[in-house]
């Protein structure tokens, strides 16, 4: 016998309502310990009109949320892609400082594999984590609960931040976003603070509570996938980079910044290039010998 799940849940609440209520039993977290937790999501703030272009464009917002002081940060972008997430993460630890776990939701810019006990860190994510010495540990998915400070403030941002106002540029909107969050949302009074301001609360115990920032700025990088051709390179972006040979036909994990491109085997560093925009670089040393010997003789 088929039936709807919306009938089998009414049978269980009627004929077993002991596991019913069981399943509608909900567990207190504790308080936050200043300076422990970052809860970090994405929302949709709407459409914008980019006066220079003409173009339309959907804004989202990345927001992180300290959840003992209920301090935000803000940071409007056009693309969710892992350079806006990740560049977001390094403004968000340049605005507050950088707390010792990162929780945020399920989304591909952070976790490979959502688990319950082992979530798989993408390696953008990881890197960005190790680097300022945060511990990156994902909400479930689909339970909001997990960081629910990092939930409810997107209505209050769409209201108090974007509605009505307009915006020049991305960069404009950026810089806009910091100043609301420290001068208008920083400033506001928070009931589950007592009616304190969560700037308040945060300069008086979660501000010296957070880990500083490194001596030396974090260089953004991506991670890409590539396989190996027949022709002994690989390609990022727009450009073809050798690879040793022994490696054709394999699949190589690829990390890429503004001046270098290093690839990766199994984990070992198998090849590092200058990067290039757009073209090809290729190392002779990549081929086997008897493959290049004619094109590297000496002409007499």
């Amino acid at each position: 016998m088929k039936v709807s799940l919306t009938a089998f849940r009414r049978w269980v609440h009627e004929n077993l309502p002991e596991m019913a209520a069981r399943s509608r039993v909900t567990v207190l977290r504790d308080a936050v310990d200043p300076g422990s937790e970052a809860q970090i999501d994405y929302g949709f703030l709407g459409q914008w009109i980019n006066p220079a272009t003409g173009k339309r464009h959907r804004i989202w917002a990345f927001v992180m949320v300290l959840p003992s002081s209920r301090h935000m940060f803000v940071r409007p972008v056009v693309h969710m892609d892992q350079h806006a997430w990740t560049e977001a993460h390094v403004e968000a630890f340049r605005f507050f400082g950088v707390p010792r776990r990162l929780v945020p939701d399920n989304l591909r810019t952070a976790v490979d594999r959502p688990d319950l006990y082992d979530p798989q860190i993408n390696k953008s994510y990881a890197e960005l984590a190790f680097y300022y010495g945060a511990l990156a540990d994902p909400a479930r998915a689909s339970h909001p609960k997990d960081k629910p400070r990092g939930e409810r403030p997107m209505p209050y941002v769409r209201d108090s931040f974007w509605s009505g106002r307009q915006f020049t540029s991305i960069e404009h909107m950026q810089a806009e976003a910091i100043v609301w969050a420290r001068e208008v949302a920083g400033q506001r009074h928070c009931r589950p603070l007592n009616g304190a301001s969560p700037a308040a609360v945060f300069a008086a115990v979660e501000a010296e509570a957070l880990l500083p920032l490194p001596d030396k700025p974090f260089v953004l990088a991506r991670w890409s996938k590539a396989q190996v051709g027949p022709d002994i390179h690989i390609k990022v972006g727009r450009t073809l980079y050798s690879v040793p040979w022994k490696l054709i036909g394999r699949k190589a994990d690829v990390r890429s910044t503004a001046t270098m491109v290093q690839v990766f085997h199994e984990g070992q560093l198998v090849k590092t290039h200058a990067a290039i925009e757009q073209g090809k670089r290729t190392d002779p040393g990549d081929y086997p010998p008897e493959k290049i010997a004619f094109q590297m003789k000496t002409p007499i």
